[in-house]
């Protein structure tokens, strides 16, 4: 029996035949760096569950920007955690909020940096959850005049895309609706369209102290067994006028990631969530695996399965090394 003809392992034999005939390529300009922003100055706390990612004050927030800007990163994506926080959000809705001072200041020092408004409620309510409550259900239709009143103000303030995680129905048309209004008809919507109810964002609940006082959120985030239903919510969520969309979380979702992209034709983004960062992270500092290595072939993954965009805790490393 002869040996085959076609022997695969020769296009193995070096790295530079390796990248020659590489499918995937990863790139800096690929991914979001998300920013927990505080009030305060000088802050700089790190997050026991998330190693290396901190809750900053915005001055420090400016400071991680611009590095993020300098490694060719283009994008960060804000999250703010007031000081003070009550039942009707009102943080999230002030002009003067934390997260629209950070970004004025952002696009003050960085203006060619691109500042996304993470738009939801959680980390802005005492009782962490997502949007009105009464008794205790979380109110669909009263929640939309804040959320797009909350996207108002970011635009106001300079943020260059929208990006509301909240999973009310209908909140796309809302925000549509408010920006275009208030003219801010050019800004961009990034729709975390498909964003399940998921284990893998307890870390996250830490660094934003938005985690839910009662129940749970499993009444508006997906069930993580459904895939039908992510492209639905896509299809809904660009009909309402959503200019990107988003799936979260997502290692455990390639195969949403891959029927998403398959079904839509408009940028595609995955969030590499704070459960998988902190496994990763925790598994190496174990010595368990090799952090770099693991860290860009999850990344890779996410990009193979279809994702354009990557919002990840790993955007400064993975920078470094790309």
């Amino acid at each position: 029996m002869s040996f085959p003809v076609h022997r695969p392992r020769r296009l193995r034999r070096s790295e530079a035949l390796r990248q020659m005939v590489r499918e995937t390529d990863l790139s800096p300009s690929d991914l979001i760096y998300p920013l927990f922003v505080v009030e305060g100055k000088g802050v700089r706390r790190p997050i026991a569950a998330m190693p290396g990612v901190f809750n900053l004050s915005i001055d420090q927030a400016v400071v991680e920007a611009r590095q993020a800007k300098s490694l060719g990163v283009p994008s960060v994506i804000l999250f703010g955690i007031p000081d003070h926080k009550d039942a009707i959000a009102s943080g999230a809705t002030d002009e003067n909020g934390v997260v629209q001072k950070a970004i004025r200041e952002i696009k003050s020092a960085a203006p060619d940096l691109q500042v996304v408004a993470d738009v939801c409620l959680c980390e802005y309510t005492d009782h962490g959850h997502c949007g009105v409550v009464s008794g205790q259900q979380v109110r669909n239709d009263e929640t939309l005049p804040l959320l797009a009143q909350m996207a108002v103000t970011c635009a106001r303030a300079g943020a260059d895309l929208i990006a509301p995680s909240d999973m009310m129905d209908g909140r796309i048309g809302a925000l549509r609706k408010a920006l275009d209004e208030a003219h801010f008809d050019d800004l961009p919507i990034m729709s975390y369209a498909a964003k399940y109810a998921s284990g893998f964002y307890g870390p996250f609940r830490e660094a934003a102290q938005s985690t839910p006082q009662f129940g749970d959120r499993r009444g508006y985030q997906m069930d993580p067994a459904n895939v039908r239903e992510a492209l639905k919510e896509v299809a809904l969520d660009l009909e309402e006028g959503a200019d990107l969309v988003m799936v979260k979380p997502a290692l455990a979702y390639l195969d949403v990631i891959a029927k998403v992209k398959a079904a839509c034709d408009v940028p595609v983004a995955a969030y590499n969530v704070s459960g998988e960062y902190s496994m990763v992270k925790a598994a190496a500092q174990n010595g368990w695996v090799d952090y770099t290595r693991v860290m860009m072939e999850v990344l890779t993954s996410i990009k193979r399965a279809g994702a354009d965009l990557i919002l990840t805790y790993h955007a400064l490393d993975a920078a470094k090394l790309l």
